[in-house]
Order: C-alpha cells, then structure tokens, then sequence
C-alpha cells in the first residue's frame, strides 16, 4: 500500500512539472500563478505545495528534471575524471543540441529559460537562479578547456577564459535561434556540424591565443 502512495506521489509531482512547462511556456513565469499550474495539471493548490514550497522550487525542479544529465556531463568533462575533455564536451554539446530538438520536455524547458523568463521586478529569484546557472556552466566550460590544454589537446597558449566565453554563446545561441524560429535550420541534422565549427575554432583561431592580446 505504502509502495502504491509514493508511487502515486511520483506520479502527482510529474504531472505539477509537465502542467508547469505547459503553462510558463504559454504564459511567461511572471505572469503563471500556482493556481494556474495547479488548475492545468488537475490537483489542487494543496498538492502543489506538499511536493513545492514555492513557485520558485517548482520552477527549478521542473528545469532540473531536463538540465540535470547535461549538467552532471559538463561536470564530469571540467573535473578532469577522463583523458578526453574536449571529446567529452564535444558529447556533451551534441547531447543538449539533439535533445533540444527531439525531446519536447527539453524544448520547452529551454524556451521557458531563454524566452519566457520575463525580466521584471517581480521575476529577480528567478533572473538570479537563471544567472547562477549561466556562471557555473561557463566556469565549467573553462576548466574543461583548461583540462584540454593540460592534456595536450589544445594550444597552451589559448585564452581559456575568453575561450570559454566564445564557446558558451555560440551553443547557447545556436539554442536561442532555433527555438525562436525551427524552421530556420535543421538542428538535429547539422548539430555535428556546428559544434565541429565551434571545436575548430577552439583549435585554430588565433584571436583566442593570449599572444593576439
């Protein structure tokens, strides 16, 4: 019986996330109420608040259920654990770029974070929760590409911070296009492509060398 409750639990708190994506991505965060979510998934404002003890801790959860496995392979390539960081983050890039295109929890999660995310007084938790997350992946960025350098699989003489940075925007950019316009290009089809280009660049540009600075 007790294995039954918590079974039902799971399955309450996967239907909160799944109406919670459907209704921040119609609506925007700042402008969704708890009652809305609650209203969307069939359970009541009790439900929600026994599973979340706020808007905030259920829009985390409901990012984190998407964002966690490439958080845990971004973390993975920055700790040095294997010999192949590039090639590590290389998988990494590919795994959120055809995710994003196949998976709809994905999609819309991304959406929500890149564009429904609304910058308002009344949304500063949830811009500062977007911040921190921003920082930590471009710092883990960083100390893959340190890792690279360290492993011979990079220039030593590469700008690793500034890198980083190039780095960063271009996927998360890449991201932020197609979702705003799918038609555009074929994400699925030309991920290979585009994240070889953003490797390439790493490799071969000699603005990204501390020399050129």
């Amino acid at each position: 019986m007790a294995r039954a409750t918590k079974a039902e639990a799971l399955e309450t708190r996967s239907r909160i996330l799944d109406a919670a994506e459907d209704v921040f991505h119609r609506q925007g965060v700042a402008r969704t109420s708890l009652a809305e979510i609650a209203q969307a998934a069939n359970v009541t404002r009790g439900a929600i608040y026994w599973h979340f003890k706020n808007k905030l801790e259920l829009f985390n959860a409901m990012c984190e259920r998407v964002r966690l496995p490439m958080v845990e392979m971004v973390r993975e390539s920055a700790e040095g654990t294997g010999d192949d960081p590039l090639g590590q983050l290389q998988v990494t890039c590919l795994f959120v770029l055809r995710e994003t295109a196949v998976n709809p929890h994905a999609r819309k999660v991304f959406a929500i974070l890149f564009h429904r995310c609304e910058y308002s007084d009344t949304a500063q938790e949830f811009i500062a929760l977007q911040q921190d997350t921003l920082n930590t992946g471009a710092r883990n960025i960083e100390r893959t590409l340190k890792n690279a350098v360290a492993h011979g699989q990079l220039s030593p003489d590469l700008d690793t911070k500034l890198a980083a940075i190039l780095f960063h925007a271009s996927w998360r950019g890449l991201l932020s296009n197609w979702l705003i316009s799918p038609e555009s290009f074929d994400l699925a089809r030309d991920a290979q492509r585009l994240v070889d280009a953003c490797m390439d660049s790493l490799q071969q540009a000699p603005s990204l060398r501390r020399s050129a600075g």
